[in-house]
């Protein structure tokens, strides 16, 4: 009888040594393939935020008939973070946005060829804000999102990024390219928060003011970028103010506190030329970060000039984005699937 056991056992153990069933969404690996896959989708993408893996909903796994790598197709949910695509940075270093910050989730349909390194091949992605009820709802005081046309939000723009320029210590002056965000709330007045991109000018800081209209960005690729984030309140006690007879003089100016914190990211130009420049043992006596020379703004000069040699990364357009609302999907059919949520922002009566 034991040996009989003993022989059934064996005929039950997979061939090869190797695991017969595909990976789930619990898996290890499986997950592994999703984050990278998502680091390789950032990277790839143009605009808006960097994203972060909220789960694995569902995947498939197919062996490539001849090769020793696998075809994963993978459905992941992904959750916006306070990172912009301009940063670069890893999407493990950048913070999911909370119920106070304009939420943004959605999922992506993720092709990857997986052998001994993960390749992404395609995405398809939607995305959508958490709608203002559903914050509302769990958060009553919680800003909600405006409008990126409306005129109070490209003034709060604009004088966030006048103060930046005020206050920097950065050679040129910056520009406003974009608003990718904004909300308002009410606190001792109307309170407006936004967030933008800048890019660096071809003005210097010994520019006239009276001239800072007419300056254009720089159109190198060392070109600085930067991204910002900042605030304008308009309090209650604003007031006009008006001489005796009457006659409108102007507005209390004092009274619109602006903050503005700015992240300035190094063109990747200069990147990539000083890791070229590392390589062949040069010397740099100093950082060389600003070391351009304008002579109008069709005239750009650079110090070093970059090599011929040196390629820069360019994004492949693997895949698409959209955003429109949410719509029912079908039931996961991979094994475990869907996995583990990460990130759910304590919303009541909404399942990211």
């Amino acid at each position: 009888m034991s040996v009989y056991l003993l022989v059934l056992c064996l005929a039950l153990l997979p061939q090869g040594g190797e695991a017969s069933d595909p990976p789930g969404c619990t898996s290890p690996d499986a997950v592994r393939v999703a984050e990278e896959a998502l680091e390789q989708i950032n990277k790839d993408r143009k605009n808006g935020y960097i994203w972060s893996l909220n789960r694995l909903y569902d995947l498939s796994h197919t062996p490539e008939q001849g090769k020793d790598g696998s075809l994963y197709k993978l459905t992941i949910d992904v959750m916006e973070t306070k990172c912009h695509i301009t940063s670069g940075k890893p999407w493990k270093q950048c913070e999911v946005r909370n119920i106070g910050n304009v939420p943004v989730y959605g999922e992506c349909q993720v092709s990857a060829y997986v052998h001994t390194q993960v390749k992404l091949q395609s995405y398809s992605c939607t995305i959508r804000e958490v709608p203002a009820t559903a914050v509302v709802d769990t958060c009553p005081d919680c800003p909600t999102a405006e409008n990126l046309n409306e005129p109070i939000v490209k003034e709060t723009a604009n004088l966030c990024l006048q103060r930046f320029n005020e206050e920097s210590r950065l050679a040129n002056y910056f520009t406003l390219e974009n608003i990718t965000k904004a909300s308002s709330q009410w606190v001792v007045g109307p309170s407006y928060f936004v967030e933008f991109t800048i890019v660096e000018t071809v003005c210097s800081k010994e520019t006239d003011v009276s001239e800072l209209s007419s300056c254009t960005p720089m159109d190198c690729q060392f070109a600085h970028r930067g991204f910002c984030s900042g605030s304008h309140v308009a309090r209650e006690d604003q007031f006009e103010i008006r001489n005796p007879g009457g006659k409108r003089d102007g507005l209390i100016q004092d009274k619109k506190p602006v903050e503005v914190k700015c992240e300035i990211y190094e063109p990747q130009a200069s990147s990539v030329e000083e890791q070229a420049h590392a390589k062949a043992g040069s010397v740099h006596t100093e950082h060389q970060h600003h070391n351009h020379t304008h002579l109008h703004p069709h005239e750009h000069l650079h110090s070093d000039s970059p090599s011929p040699d040196i390629t820069l990364s360019v994004s492949q357009n693997l895949g698409t984005v959209v955003n429109q609302p949410a719509s029912p999907r079908a039931s996961p059919a991979g094994s475990s699937c869907p996995g583990p949520r990460r990130h759910n922002l304590g919303l009541r009566n909404l399942r990211l």
